[in-house]
Formats: C-alpha cells, sequence, structure tokens
C-alpha cells in the first residue's frame, strides 16, 4: 500500500512478488521537481491503479506519456500503426513508439528531465517491449535525459533457450545478440544493453533500475493483467515462445480465437484433436486464416507444471505441422519474417531438412553457453 505523508511515502512488504514501481521509496525523489515522461501501458499500475493517475495524485510533474506496440489502452492489433493521441482522462499527450517512428525524437524528449519505464515484457527476444526500452535508452542517452527503468517480474524468467541473434537477421524483433529465450528481466537486459555497448553513448547514459520485490529467477510469476491482447494468461505466456514461430508460416496459432497461442491450425491439416475458425476481435481484427475453419492441435490440456518443468522451446509443434501438412514449399511466408523471429537463417533450412529436434538445439549449445556466461554479469536477481 503506497501511503501519502508529510515526509514519507512506503510500501507494503510481505511475501508477495511486486514490480518495481511499487517501490516508490526508491524512486519517487528522483522525479520531484522534475518534468516526467512516462513509457507506459495497462500493466504498469501499483495496486490497479495506473501509474500515471499514482504519480500524479502524488504531486509529480508529468509531462506526457510514450505507448509501445499494442498502445496506451493495450488493445490494438500486433503490428498495427498507432498514430499520437491526447489522453481523455488527464489531457496529457501520448507520443506513440509504434507509429510513423519507433524512436522517441528530440522535440518529443525537449521539455522533460527523466524518463520512466515501466512496461511488461515476457521474456522473449522477439516481444517488441525490448526494442522499445532500447530506442529509449539511446534517445536518453543522446539528449541527456536521465533514465529510471521500474523492472518487473519475466514470467518466462527460469530458463535460457533457443538460436542466438544473428547480426544478419537484425530487426526491430530482434536487436541484440541474446536467444530467443534470455531468462532475464528487462532491467537486467537494460544493464547488458549499456554495460556491452550496445547502444551509442552508452557510457554517458545516466540510468537507474528500480529492482523488483521478492522476485527470483525461480518465481513462478502470473501476470495480474495482460501483458498484450493475444496473451490473456499465463498458459498462452509460457507457449508463447514456442508457438511464435507460426507467424512466420501458413499456420494459424489461434489468433482471433478465444485461445490464442493454445491451439494451432490449418484448414489442410489431417487429424487434429480440435477445429477452430479465425474471426476478427479486439487485438486481432485480421487474424491469418481469418473465417476458414482450421483443423489442429489444442495445447489448453497440457499442465502449467509440465511447461515449466521443461524449460526449453519445444520443437515438435512447429516440426510435427511441417511434416502434417505436406513438407510444402509454401510453408514458410516468402517474406522471411520466420528468419526474424528465429534470429537466424539456419532454423527454417533445419526444418526443410529432415533435422531431429535433438539435433537442431544441439546446434544451439555454443551460442548459448557463451550468452549465460555473459548474463551472469548483469543478473540483479538470485
Amino acid at each position: 500500500m503506497v501511503h501519502k505523508g508529510t515526509a514519507s511515502y512506503t510500501v507494503k512488504r510481505d511475501s508477495l512478488i511486486l514490480p518495481g514501481d511499487y517501490d516508490l521509496p526508491k524512486y519517487f525523489s528522483q522525479l520531484k521537481n522534475q518534468r516526467v515522461g512516462l513509457v507506459i501501458h495497462p500493466c504498469s499500475s501499483i495496486e490497479g491503479v495506473l501509474l500515471l493517475d499514482t504519480l500524479i495524485r502524488l504531486g509529480i510533474n508529468i509531462k506526457k506519456v510514450f505507448s509501445p506496440e499494442h498502445g496506451f489502452r493495450g488493445d490494438a492489433d500486433n503490428g498495427s500503426e498507432i498514430p499520437d493521441q491526447i489522453d481523455p482522462s488527464t489531457k496529457l499527450p501520448i507520443y506513440s513508439l509504434y507509429g510513423k517512428s519507433k524512436r522517441p525524437d528530440a522535440a518529443s524528449l525537449a521539455d522533460l528531465d527523466v524518463v520512466v519505464f515501466d512496461l511488461q515484457d515476457v521474456g522473449v527476444r522477439f516481444y517488441t517491449y525490448l526494442s522499445t526500452l532500447t530506442y529509449i535508452m539511446e534517445a536518453c542517452a543522446r539528449f541527456n535525459k536521465k533514465l529510471i527503468v521500474l523492472d518487473r517480474p519475466n514470467p518466462n524468467g527460469f530458463y535460457v533457450d533457443g538460436p542466438v541473434l544473428d547480426t544478419c537477421c537484425h530487426s526491430f524483433i530482434g536487436m541484440h545478440k541474446i536467444p530467443v529465450v534470455h531468462g532475464m528481466t528487462l532491467g537486467e537486459l537494460a544493464q547488458m544493453i549499456k554495460g556491452e555497448g550496445w547502444i551509442e553513448n552508452a557510457a554517458s547514459l545516466s540510468m537507474r533500475v528500480i529492482p523488483c520485490i521478492n522476485y527470483t529467477h525461480q518465481s513462478r510469476y502470473v501476470l495480474p493483467v495482460k501483458p498484450s491482447p493475444n496473451l490473456p494468461d499465463a498458459r498462452s505466456i509460457l507457449l508463447y515462445p514456442s508457438l511464435c514461430f507460426f507467424e512466420g508460416t501458413i499456420v494459424s496459432l489461434g489468433r482471433g480465437t478465444d485461445a490464442p497461442f493454445q491451439i494451432y491450425g490449418h484448414p489442410d491439416f489431417r487429424g487434429g484433436d480440435t477445429s477452430f475458425t479465425p474471426m476478427p476481435r479486439t487485438g486481432s481484427m485480421e487474424p491469418p486464416l481469418s473465417g476458414k475453419k482450421c483443423v489442429g492441435f489444442s495445447l489448453k490440456h497440457i499442465p502449467l507444471d509440465d511447461i515449466y518443468s521443461k524449460k526449453e522451446i519445444d520443437l515438435n509443434y512447429l516440426i510435427s505441422a511441417y511434416q502434417i501438412i505436406g513438407k510444402r514449399q509454401d510453408f514458410f511466408l516468402p517474406n522471411r519474417f520466420f528468419d526474424l523471429l528465429a534470429g537466424n537463417r539456419l532454423l527454417r533450412s533445419q526444418i526443410i531438412s529432415g533435422m531431429s529436434k535433438e539435433d537442431i538445439r544441439q546446434s544451439w549449445d555454443k551460442d548459448l553457453t557463451e550468452f549465460r556466461e555473459l548474463r551472469k554479469k548483469y543478473l540483479i536477481y538470485k
């Protein structure tokens, strides 16, 4: 509980896992008498109250808000361009970081002293909030603005897995030489990005990370608010690293249904255990295979304990789907989006060649070992 007193602000501490924004005493003094910009979305709240509203009530001079993919309200489609807006409640300007530009510019930062970053990540390289953090860090370093990163637990933070990014596949969904599942919070990654000099003027960046409360990398953290429209619950978030590869194929992963990232299929599948028809809905107005009945497989029955205990990306879904549909040449989309998700051009060719999942996983070993050693330098949590 946050209490406003004449001289102090306190946070109730117990065994609950809490994001860094709850620990107001650690960053409130750095916001007093400063002009502040917030990078937030619906997860950015304290006891159900949006961080924006909390800080305004405590007398902090909030000048503007920056919003990431899915928007300030968190209901925009994946990949859809979001315009700048005015918040109807506070009348503050909301600058989109997923519109005509994904970077804050000099004009949007000119009247700020401090930028506060508070976005909920899911621990996967191609989830775009990490890229938004990177651009925020670059802009703050370039334009001499202080940055406070309010850290948040990583619901997939209990393992490290997947191919490490090859620079040939650098993009907004793959900016750094890290694996698909990196096992780090955004606060830890911010320290790595700065420490390894992965942004321009990294050494000049004035940055502070406010850690989570009671979190470790073995914590089973269930998000109280969905981080994006198509990750509605713990199961979808845990399956996301394995199923998101289907975004680069002709297979539906359930967008436009009530179980995104928990089912997958295609009209030409045979022998599945479920069927579904993607239809437009909030957060997925143009889902792949919209209006077409898909035969497929449901993962809704898999116990969460089994997913937690496996601690790896499950390649079975991808390999079996390629085989079931008849190893079609059009399985992988011609835009090579699959390669950007994988972070290399190799995984696609490995699947086509019929390589076993064991051999594919073995090809990741060397890079993963090197990353785990690097990761140790920047971990905040046990």
